[in-house]
């Protein structure tokens, strides 16, 4: 599926991939990875892990494979760094990623972002593809924590005034949209900042 002009994703269809490691919460497990590959025009091909924990845990990761073709700084400081878990939401059948966008600091590090007015993230991931993934069937953008203080989050009136963590909910069936979403906060914006990707288009 074409995700930007010049970006496409594919499921790797075929084998699961075996491993050990440690989840999110740093316990040793073993997961199944479901492969998702990116590729870029003229650029390596990136491979993100979809991975299921034994323990039930569940994240998502740019996947360093044995030897990193040659690449900038950046974007090879983000391989199997800046992880995305995805947990269970208080709604049955549904689960949720939070949406920490990813920038590059002055060294020429990744790092995440994760306290924004809605508005701020609209400008980091681009109001387009935000809605875009509000428009899949039961996808929504929601505060991250219920809480009484915060403004709404409303894609038609991003608030510019109260920074707050912002998470994507998703039915849990729903496969590619947390992959997506990943793409678009998490390695977009590096590709985007070492020249791979064309400046964005809103």
């Amino acid at each position: 599926m074409r995700l930007l002009s010049d970006l496409t994703l594919a499921l790797n269809d075929g084998r699961s991939i075996e491993k050990r490691g440690t989840t999110c919460s740093g316990e040793i497990s073993r997961a199944t990875a479901v492969e998702w590959e990116i590729r870029v025009p003229g650029q390596p091909e990136l491979t993100v892990h979809d991975n299921h924990w034994g323990n039930g845990e569940r994240d998502l990761v740019l996947h360093k494979p044995t030897v990193v073709p040659e690449m900038p700084a950046a974007l090879s400081n983000l391989h199997n760094r800046l992880r995305s878990g995805i947990s269970a939401s208080p709604q049955r059948g549904e689960l949720r990623v939070m949406v920490f966008p990813t920038y590059v600091d002055a060294q020429g590090r990744p790092r995440i972002k994760k306290s924004l007015t809605t508005g701020d993230l609209a400008n980091a991931m681009g109001l387009r593809h935000l809605r875009e993934l509000t428009a899949r069937k039961a996808v929504k953008l929601e505060a991250a924590f219920d809480r009484p203080d915060l403004p709404p989050v409303d894609l038609d009136d991003p608030q510019h005034e109260k920074p707050l963590q912002h998470a994507l909910f998703f039915p849990a069936e729903d496969a590619e949209t947390p992959v997506i979403a990943f793409i678009h906060f998490r390695i977009v914006p590096v590709l985007r900042h070492i020249g791979w990707l064309s400046p964005a288009e809103d």
